[in-house]
């Protein structure tokens, strides 16, 4: 009894000691444990679609790839904001294309739809573009105040025929990108300077750069319209104040020396 009596207060009194790290240690690995159950839970299908449509929006310009190769590309604006938003949550993009010096005079007039994939299908996010029925009342859509521009019901009803959908994936641990894809193999109809078909391959970059790269192919396979080197490359312009109280205003803008050179190339485009 007494080596009992003396020696259970010393291991009780050890057990005690030790009893707080242990716990802690319980603790750290219980909160590791339901913090990394949140974290790898908290990016949802939609989440993926609002981290695209953010990205697509604001200011580009090609102005950095028309100067290193002139032959093959212009110095392209590229601007796109939040025009609408679908009953299921789709979100729709205006986006249209001019040359730098004539930004008021786009040739290419688009409105995007950006939603999650199908669960059927193994991609993250799919971006369509359609034609625009009055795409005159449009015109530089992103850079009038929100009281001038068609209303989101207008912008809905006018959206036209469908041209492509590109279906984007994850980019793998360890790229530049964050997401990229391609439309599905034979691409859509397109029948513009003597295409047959047309495919379109798009990569968001982590720096709300956007690769685009949009071909025409005729009926035998060969290319008719679109750049043949590669995609075009618009990255952000200083600043985008002009759609910066948007909800989707582009982040993590950086600088980009005056667009002050002009351009020559003979790159085909497409209307």
């Amino acid at each position: 009894m007494g080596t009992g009596s003396s020696s259970d207060p010393e291991s009780s009194s050890s057990g005690w000691s030790r009893a707080p790290g242990l716990v802690a240690k319980a603790l750290f690995l219980i909160g590791g444990a339901v913090l990394l159950k949140r974290l790898t839970k908290s990016t949802t299908r939609w989440d993926h679609s609002q981290v695209v449509s953010r990205s697509l929006s604001g200011e580009k310009f090609s102005k950095e790839q028309a100067s290193k190769d002139p032959d093959n590309y212009f110095n392209i604006r590229m601007m796109s904001c939040p025009a609408a938003e679908m009953v299921d949550g789709s979100q729709v993009l205006y986006l249209e294309q001019a040359f730098w010096r004539t930004p008021q005079k786009p040739f290419r007039q688009r409105l995007y739809m950006v939603k999650p994939c199908p669960k059927e299908l193994k991609c993250d996010v799919e971006v369509s573009s359609y034609a625009i029925r009055d795409a005159e009342e449009y015109k530089n859509f992103c850079d009038r105040p929100k009281d001038q521009r068609p209303l989101p019901e207008e912008v809905i009803g006018d959206i036209g025929e469908h041209l492509t959908t590109i279906q984007l994936s994850c980019c793998d641990r360890g790229k530049r990108c964050l997401y990229e894809g391609s439309a599905p193999p034979g691409g859509f109809p397109n029948s513009w300077n003597g295409a047959s078909y047309c495919t379109s391959d798009l990569t968001v970059l982590k720096n709300n750069e956007i690769h685009l790269w949009d071909r025409g192919f005729d009926d035998d396979g060969n290319q008719v319209w679109g750049p043949k080197e590669g995609p075009y490359e618009f990255k952000p312009a200083p600043s985008s104040s002009s759609i910066n109280n948007d909800v989707f205003s582009p982040l993590n803008i950086f600088p980009q020396s005056t667009l002050d050179k002009p351009i020559k190339g003979s790159f085909i485009l497409q209307e």
